[in-house]
């Protein structure tokens, strides 16, 4: 094998004659030379005869940055192209906040979409778009000989960011009268307002949702939690995320960017704070009744039947999100928890209360303070192990009720492994900080 050379970089020519037969190859790869198809597409792929085409059908294309097609599909009207630099900036998360390097997209005919590959063509750092934008003398030399067809090619790719016509709304767009002066009922007070999609700033707000998602650091920070091992660096969790489809079957048809998503446009939960009583209930009989109560087990609990009861593929995305739902649902058991432990100590020897000896440890440790008799028994109960089993024996019951889902010993072990796992780490932590506290005790005794 012959050592590598270092060749030259490529002449931006050399850079637009490549990606023309490229194309060229792509289109004709199945046909023969002596084809009549062949040679017809030979001429019209040959470079200035494909330039001049590209010239001309660019017009049917606009690079944006805020589209109306998304709005409705068969909207017609005014689309923007505005650098984010030329916005005027704010503490609000905008399209102000998108980078110099920022991807516009691109509305129009999607036949013509070879044409906007081209201007995304980089050569030393920048695209053929941001040349023919500033009319660069470079790009004009490259394109042609004939220096006044260069320019006028040059002005052409560059009128793609250009609206088209003058600008105007449609009556599939939305539209919104907007008080301006003081008198409601005079019209001269309002202004008409269009809104128009910011496609620009969806698309990596779109790459960053995803990436939190379904990334492999994501995963890998869930799978540190669930395990309560170290983890690098952290990870982003975006809750009740709903996903809105534009285009259909045909994506495209909207955007350029949007095709590229599949039509997917994440929303982020835009909700009304739910309404929560700070008042906490000691649960008298049935601790684990009081838990299901709680709003955010009640959804927790429908997602994981509902995604059990679909009959999921056996993959590591399944087993990754069933145990994600474990997780939460663990995490509110502790959450229920904390509440209880914020009641007077010693609740438990109301004479209502009917709860087991494992569930009065579990509820109500504050009452070890006060009664020598039950921190010993205490002490010497593996409490945390029955309440464990309690709750995957709950969570198989909860499942299997109403649903053609049939749990037993396997799936109790998983469900225990899960709370037992937190709540022998959560019995460990309260008991070296009552020690420490008791110590305090002892200690400021001795002082005095």
């Amino acid at each position: 094998m012959s050592e590598p050379t270092n060749s030259p970089p490529p002449t931006l020519e050399a850079v637009i004659r490549g990606f023309i037969y490229e194309r060229f190859l792509t289109k004709t790869e199945k046909l023969a030379p002596d084809d009549p198809a062949y040679l017809k597409l030979h001429q019209q792929f040959e470079p200035q005869t494909w330039l001049a085409d590209a010239a001309r059908r660019v017009s049917q294309l606009q690079v944006v940055t805020h589209s109306l097609k998304a709005m409705h599909p068969d909207a017609k009207g005014t689309n923007l192209y505005v650098e984010p630099s030329q916005l005027e900036r704010n503490e609000l998360v905008g399209s102000h906040c998108l980078p110099a390097d920022f991807e516009g997209d691109v509305v129009g005919n999607a036949a013509a979409l070879d044409v906007y590959k081209f201007l995304k063509l980089k050569w030393e750092e920048r695209s053929l778009l941001e040349r023919a934008l500033d009319g660069d003398e470079a790009l004009i030399e490259a394109l042609s000989q004939d220096r006044a067809e260069a320019e006028s090619w040059v002005r052409a790719f560059a009128d793609i960011v250009e609206p088209k016509g003058t600008p105007s709304s449609h009556a599939r767009g939305k539209q919104v009268y907007w008080l301006v002066g003081d008198d409601p009922a005079s019209d001269k007070d309002y202004r008409l307002l269009a809104p128009l999609y910011a496609t620009a700033l969806t698309h990596p707000v779109h790459a960053r949702l995803s990436e939190a998602r379904f990334g492999d650091h994501a995963k890998a920070g869930r799978k540190a939690r669930r395990e309560d091992a170290a983890f690098q660096g952290g990870y982003a969790d975006y809750l009740n995320l709903s996903v809105q489809k534009l285009g259909g079957t045909k994506p495209q048809n909207i955007s350029q960017l949007n095709s590229e998503r599949g039509g997917q446009n994440y929303l982020l939960a835009s909700l009304p704070p739910n309404w929560q009583s700070r008042e906490v209930y000691a649960p008298m009989r049935d601790p684990f009744k009081a838990f299901k109560g709680r709003p955010e087990v009640r959804r927790t609990l429908s997602d994981l039947k509902r995604f059990l009861a679909s009959d999921p593929t056996a993959n590591r995305q399944t087993r990754d999100l069933r145990d994600d739902l474990t997780a939460m649902l663990v995490d509110e058991l502790m959450l229920f928890t904390f509440d209880m432990h914020s009641l007077t100590p010693g609740w438990t020897t109301e004479a209502r209360c009917e709860l087991a000896s494992e569930e009065q440890y579990w509820l109500d440790p504050g009452r070890a303070e006060q009664d020598a008799e039950f921190a010993e028994a205490r002490r010497q109960s593996n409490w945390h192990d029955e309440i464990s089993a309690r709750a995957a024996l709950w969570l198989n019951r909860e499942l299997g009720q109403k649903s053609p889902l049939q749990f037993g010993d396997i799936e109790h072990g998983h469900w225990k492994s899960r709370f037992d796992d937190v709540l022998k780490r959560f019995r460990r932590q309260l008991d070296d900080l009552q020690d420490a506290l008791r110590d305090d005790e002892e200690d400021a005794g001795d002082l005095t």
